[in-house]
């Protein structure tokens, strides 16, 4: 099958990075380059592969650890807020807030997160990288200090654009600091320490909201946060390309950083966010305000996809990388899979501290069937991606695996047993670790390394769009379902529905409900998290239709015919439409 050799843009790929003077370092000409790359025995014609050492021992070591401490830090401060949330509600008094403690963190990071691409293209992976950890610790300090909820939910919108670049910089750095053939182990090990991260998020948020404060939720990041800076900074971490001068950068910087675009796709996406958060809450569906809203981010989008095919290889979203299946697939599948385990982080805490009235930090205990499967099993199918080559079928069955999770969940009630619902999770941990790291494995094995920061990025705007969305319309389904069944239970309950709500999650038992009352409410948020798993069967059940275009490819297959193709006629110059070519070979 002839490749499509606009797959990915090949003015920003030719492989030697000395094609463009602008971006030689001063006082060292393009030759000189070039000579270097030659003397340490190193194809300057390659992908980028071989064209510097790789760092090893200590200072590997150095650099592994600050990135993969920061990658445990996002994923962390991601699920850490879930049972913190019902003591957070009580204080602040606003449980309609619940949807925006994640939304308003995924919201900032998908805006910000196309453009966090185009920094690092142009910028020092090391210094970028601290630059965006700065935000995203400066956005913890203000939610640990937060006197109010709004002031709490810019907190953690700080703390989302800071994390939208350090999610393209982990990955980023990782794949720069290791060869090709041993990083899927070393990706899994990543992304698996950084999954511990929200696997334990919930029961490190118990045990701070039960014996100190919620708030240390937020200030635990701080010291952490001073390891990372110290492993990294005084670290050489390896560039794919060298870089332009940053002055020149900055001069250009509505032109070559997109600013334009950034403009663009950040109001369409917070219009989309309100509208679905408002949406049977503050207004009904049919209201003005919501199909405002809608339309408004619409037309935005619309102009944005405009502008970006305008823009061609230079836009934040280069439509050239989008034609290429595997990273289309890629975001795609991570536009499901991270809204998926976040619904139920979320709804789950409420479960157990609601219906159960167990403590926040029992809470987080009682999930740690989803800890130990999402973790383990995100280990485990690293492992054997890189033993067998393929990481497809792991995507498929996890995704399927976690569906029947969900589908076992949407049956809690206030009379599931303990074997029950520990069954349920397990299943659904299981499924969320299978299939977790397939795709990122994919992408950086399939996509040349100086295209890695611009895939990933388009990959984590993906999830991060959709874990905002996901998390906000689990939020509506579960107001308008908890209002709907306290107003069909009114006569069996006697308060209102809006007191029951204002009362917060973990203060219905101290609201002065008799006995009948009590277990009437609690049926009522029963059916209320049930319907947010039907939403958790559809996400994740939708992983199963948009992960095939990622297609059978044996990554040890692409790799040996890689080595033959360099070895036999290697040439100057080339660009990745060739490797695309060796891609597409191993998939059909």
């Amino acid at each position: 099958m002839e490749p499509d050799r606009a797959a990915f843009p090949v003015e920003a790929v030719v492989d030697s990075p000395t094609s463009d003077s602008s971006h030689t370092p001063p006082g060292q000409d393009v030759e000189s380059v070039v000579e270097n790359e030659n003397a340490s025995g190193q194809d300057p014609a390659n992908d980028g592969e071989h064209r510097y050492d790789y760092p090893t021992g200590l200072k590997l070591a150095s650099i592994l650890a600050g990135a993969t401490m920061a990658y445990y830090l996002l994923f962390l401060d991601l699920a850490i807020v879930s049972t913190a949330t019902p003591a957070i509600t009580t204080e602040f008094d606003a449980l309609i807030d619940i949807g925006w403690y994640s939304g308003a963190y995924q919201l900032a990071s998908a805006a910000f997160q196309p453009l966090s691409g185009k920094i690092y293209t142009y910028f020092s992976l090391k210094w970028t990288f601290l630059a965006f950890f700065f935000v995203f610790e400066l956005g913890s300090a203000i939610c640990g200090a937060a006197q109010s909820s709004p002031m709490f939910i810019i907190g953690r919108a700080i703390a989302g654009l800071g994390s939208s670049g350090l999610f393209t910089g982990c990955l980023t750095t990782v794949a720069n600091c290791i060869p090709k053939e041993r990083r899927p182990l070393f990706q899994a090990i990543n992304i698996g320490i950084g999954q511990l991260g929200l696997a334990c998020g919930p029961i490190v948020g118990g045990a701070f909201t039960t014996r100190v404060s919620w708030r240390w939720c937020f200030y635990v990041n701080l010291p952490i946060g001073a390891v990372v800076g110290l492993c990294l900074i005084f670290s050489k971490v390896p560039e794919a390309t060298v870089k332009p001068p940053w002055r020149h950068v900055l001069g250009t910087a509505v032109k070559s950083l997109d600013l334009v675009g950034f403009a663009l796709v950040s109001p369409a996406a917070i219009m989309l966010l309100l509208a679905l958060e408002y949406g049977g809450n503050q207004y009904a569906w049919d209201s003005s305000v919501v199909i405002g809203l809608l339309c408004g981010a619409a037309a935005v989008f619309a102009l944005f996809l405009f502008w970006e095919h305008r823009e061609g290889d230079g836009a934040m979203i280069p439509f050239a990388f989008l034609r290429s299946p595997v990273v289309r697939s890629a975001s795609l599948t991570q536009f499901f899979s991270l809204g998926g385990v976040l619904i139920g982080d979320f709804y789950l805490a409420i479960y157990f501290q609601t219906i159960n009235n167990n403590s926040a930090l029992m809470s987080g205990v009682h999930l740690l069937p989803v800890t130990l499967g999402l973790v383990i099993f995100t280990f485990v199918t690293g492992g054997l991606i890189q033993v067998t080559g393929y990481y497809l079928p792991w995507i498929l069955a996890g995704s399927a695996i976690a569906t029947i999770g969900y589908g076992l969940m949407s049956m809690l009630s206030p009379t599931t047993t303990f074997g029950q619902w520990f069954g349920y999770l397990c299943v659904y941990g299981i499924g969320s670790g299978v299939g977790n790291s397939g795709s990122y494995i994919a992408v950086q094995n399939l996509v040349p390394l100086k295209q890695i920061p611009t895939a990933i990025a388009i990959v984590i705007f993906a999830q991060n769009v959709g874990a905002a969305v996901w998390v906000v319309v689990a939020n509506a389904i579960f107001n308008n379902s908890l209002r709907k069944e306290l107003t069909q239970r009114a006569a069996l309950i006697g308060p209102s529905p809006e007191v029951i709500i204002e009362a917060g999650t973990r203060n219905i038992r101290a609201a002065g409900l008799t006995p009948s009352e009590l277990a009437a409410v609690l049926v009522a948020y029963g059916k209320a998290i049930d319907r947010t798993m039907y939403l958790g069967i559809a996400v994740f059940g939708s992983v199963m239709l948009v992960a095939w275009e990622m297609g059978f490819t044996n990554l040890k297959e692409v790799k040996r015919q890689k080595e033959l193709k360099n070895d036999s006629t290697p040439e100057e110059g080339m660009d990745v439409s060739s490797d695309v070519k060796s891609v597409e070979q191993v998939r059909t």
